[in-house]
């Protein structure tokens, strides 16, 4: 068999969750894939270095920076570069794919965001994205949903049927670090003095709800120093200027995309992690944190309940007061947080970019082997 990847979407330090499982997946399915499989990557101009790089690559002409060069790359140039490469099967990890092309096709969805929050990505944007994921849905042979809820919401709100998506989780995120930068040359780096540290990991957009979270800190007699991370993006300035507004200017940090040996400081020195997202197709973050036994506090919506399965605090993403009353929790200590540590960290265990890999191989098997949908 020979695979093709489509990673046009891909640009390192902008794509976030999907850079993510971009990178750990790869080197899983690599390992996983038997001896006659062979693959090629499809990436952008933008993609730089990376597991795709392992592989035969081929670069589509385009920025995928730009959305709409991202699909301009993924329907205009890559079914004849797939076809000339002579693949089997594309399998797309970016909830679009090639609408035409003689080779099978697989996509794997991440959400219907653009359905439920259609600002998230601008009025053109969810349009195009409106339009693009059910027509990938329909024409691929298999759909791959990240989790339950994404598959219960694709079959509810597309019609699509049951039987035709297979659901294969991510692995728990970046491995960690082997190198963390030190807790001295951290707190000075981000000013973070010897204060108490809270983080909270995600790209700056209306849906992941940090303005509430923002709401949440200003209601604490006792502030720890909150640290948003996270690529920026233009809703980053509303976002400081709320939090000048409730008078949180030095409670606040707002570093943005941060390498792997400081992430994984800021691991070692939180006193907890907190995802107030409303909507999200499955959660890394979460279990990130869980897999370096960091307590865990997030929302109680979407596919996040599935995830952390009773080893996080769980809360109403849409009410400050429940969003800071799990904040003093995380900060109180005790028995819960011990409990949480250790059931966080068995809880991640089970998610492995191996498992992973392995349920891509199954579902490229039975997308061969199966006549295509009729939807």
């Amino acid at each position: 068999m020979h695979v093709g990847l489509n990673l046009v979407f891909l640009v390192p330090g902008e794509t976030g969750g999907m850079e993510t499982a971009a990178r750990e997946t790869l080197p899983a399915l690599f390992a996983a894939a038997p001896p006659d499989m062979r693959f090629t990557a499809f990436v952008s101009r933008d993609a730089g270095d990376g597991p795709w790089r392992d592989v035969e690559t081929v670069v589509v002409p385009v920025s995928s920076r730009r959305r709409s060069e991202w699909v301009r790359g993924e329907q205009q140039h890559l079914p004849r570069l797939a076809a000339r490469s002579g693949v089997d099967l594309v399998h797309s990890f970016a909830s679009t794919a090639p609408l035409r092309g003689r080779f099978v096709r697989v996509v794997t969805v991440h959400d219907l965001i653009f359905r439920h929050m259609p600002e998230v990505h601008g009025r053109l944007g969810a349009r195009a994205m409106g339009f693009l994921v059910p027509q990938a849905i329909r024409r691929c042979r298999r759909v791959i949903a990240v989790s339950q809820a994404t598959r219960d919401d694709i079959v509810a709100s597309l019609g699509t049927p049951r039987e035709k998506i297979d659901v294969v989780y991510q692995g728990h995120g970046l491995a960690i670090a082997a190198n963390p930068v030190s807790e001295i040359e951290l707190r000075s780096r981000f000013e973070l003095g010897e204060r108490r540290v809270l983080l909270a990991l995600s790209a700056k957009l209306p849906h992941k709800n940090l303005a509430v979270l923002l709401d949440a800190l200003a209601g604490l007699d006792e502030r720890p120093l909150l640290v948003l991370a996270g690529y920026p993006t233009p809703h980053e300035r509303e976002l400081r200027a709320h939090a000048a507004a409730l008078g949180l200017s030095e409670d606040v940090r707002w570093p943005g995309w941060l390498s792997a040996p400081e992430l994984e400081g800021f691991w070692a020195i939180t006193a907890g992690f907190v995802f107030p997202s409303l909507y999200e197709g499955f959660g890394v973050p979460p279990l990130e944190a869980m897999s370096r036994g960091v307590p865990v506090a997030c929302s109680n919506t979407s596919a996040l309940p599935e995830i952390v399965d009773g080893a996080a605090i769980l809360f109403n993403p849409r009410d400050p007061d429940a969003v800071a009353g799990a904040i003093r929790r995380l900060l109180a200590g005790g028995e819960e947080i011990e409990r949480l540590r250790e059931a966080g960290r068995r809880r991640a265990g089970e998610f492995t970019w191996e498992r992973t890999a392995r349920g891509l191989l199954a579902s490229y098997l039975r997308a061969l082997e199966s006549t295509p949908s009729s939807r």
